[in-house]
């Protein structure tokens, strides 16, 4: 044999090193049609599942229509990933095979687009409804815990009311034994600060019939929290307690609403603005121009201080007033799939095995793109007869003598007879 037609030992290698790898890619492709099976009936199955948790209906017909989109889901997946596996391994060109990638991108996505986020709520979806009765359980306990926090800070005012007061009923002692304007007894100085003590007293008073409320609505308020935080971890269908749970959300809300209705402070800061300007001024009844006038002039300073007191009192109601309302908070019922994705950080596990079973025969695809590009380059420079194997050589004979034995025979001229020489015999003369 002449040495052209020998291989070289590297190229007897990677001959080697390619028929190995066609060995193991035939081998696997006996499978890998049942594999993709599977995997895209396993996802059409939590399809169905995310389909079902959000169609409101139970009918057959709803049914069917879940049924059939998790089907298609199927059967897309399935036939997609086999284009892929078959086409993007065989082709060779840089362009084709750009493009047969950004095919698979596209797909990928449509991929997540109709099945990942249904099987991530199938796989987390009641886990993600709780975090959001939670998140909303949170949400309520801060709104009750900060109106109950304003209606405390607006029945301390009581203690203010109570000190302006006594303050002022300690003044009209002192005028009943004629220590303030010197003359005792229940005069005109007396009646003005008797009346202002009154009225502080029927505030007091109303402020402190409000804590029991307080009390009462607060205390209320924590038991709907307990049992709506019982409700996010109770065994059971999410529907169910979520239904329950907005009931109570209602009753919470009234609660709240409530509290901010106990506050005082409103009603202090308006006491304090009717303290100095409401004032009824009796008539004087000294006995002489002397006392009347130490009448007057102690009634003025006396409005002097009521107005310093209703300012106190005002500021006091105002930083209470001022003081941050909770924040309006509302449940709102969600899905099981809009539940996932509003909490995806929380689920990332979830969404990550929801997309693995969908996009897992990617993985395979660069697998087999890989093994056909290794396979390629063993047999780089090799010819085809030098690929042939002994056992594939003789199925080549045994074609050729088959289809030589097929074929008719060849029709031949007979062979041209010989020309016989010929002899011409001249007579010779006598």
């Amino acid at each position: 044999m002449d040495d052209t037609n020998r291989l070289s030992i590297a190229e007897a290698r990677g001959l080697r090193y390619a028929k190995e790898l066609e060995g193991h890619v035939t081998w696997l492709d006996s499978i890998t049609g049942t594999a993709l099976g599977v995997l895209a009936v396993a996802s059409g199955i939590y399809t169905y599942l995310g389909v079902s948790s959000l169609l409101d209906d139970n009918g057959a017909l709803s049914v069917i229509a879940a049924i059939s989109y998790s089907a298609a889901v199927s059967v897309g997946i399935f036939v997609f990933w086999t284009y892929m596996m078959r086409l993007l391994p065989a082709v060779r060109t840089v362009g084709a095979r750009i493009g047969l990638l950004l095919s698979m991108a596209l797909g990928s996505l449509a991929i997540i687009a109709m099945s990942s986020w249904l099987n991530a709520a199938a796989l987390a979806g009641a886990a993600a409804v709780e975090q959001h009765l939670a998140r909303t359980v949170q949400d309520y306990q801060a709104a009750l815990e900060q109106a109950n926090s304003v209606a405390v800070a607006a029945q301390g005012l009581g203690r203010d009311v109570a000190r302006v007061r006594q303050s002022f009923q300690d003044l009209s002692e002192q005028e009943a034994t004629g220590n303030l304007s010197g003359l005792s007894g229940r005069g005109a100085v007396f009646r003005v600060l008797r009346q202002k003590s009154d009225e502080l007293a029927a505030l007091e008073e109303q402020i402190a019939s409000q804590q029991p409320l307080v009390e009462a609505a607060f205390a209320e308020g924590n038991a709907i929290l307990s049992r709506m935080r019982a409700l996010t971890v109770e065994p059971g269908k999410i529907e169910a307690r979520s239904l329950e749970f907005s009931e109570e959300s209602v009753r919470l809300a009234g609660i709240i609403a409530q509290l901010r209705q106990l506050s005082v402070a409103p009603l202090v800061a308006r006491a304090a603005q009717d303290l100095s300007a409401s004032v009824i001024l009796p008539e004087l009844d000294a006995s002489s121009e002397t006392a009347r006038g130490n009448q007057q002039s102690t009634i003025s300073s006396v409005l002097e201080l009521l107005a310093q007191r209703a300012e106190t009192l005002r500021r006091a109601a105002e930083t209470v007033i001022a003081l941050p309302a909770p924040a309006e908070t509302t449940y709102t019922p969600i899905s099981t799939a809009d539940a996932v994705i509003r909490y995806a950080e929380n689920f990332i596990p979830s969404w990550a095995g929801a997309i693995a079973i969908d996009l897992l025969p990617a993985v395979l695809v660069f697998i087999l793109a890989i093994t056909q590009a290794a396979i390629r380059s063993g047999k780089e420079g090799i010819r085809v007869e030098d690929g042939l194997t002994l056992a594939e050589l003789r199925g080549a004979l045994l074609a050729v003598r088959d289809l030589e034995g097929n074929l008719p025979p060849v029709a031949t001229a007979p062979p041209a007879k010989p020309k016989a020489d010929v002899m011409m015999i001249r007579p010779t003369d006598g």
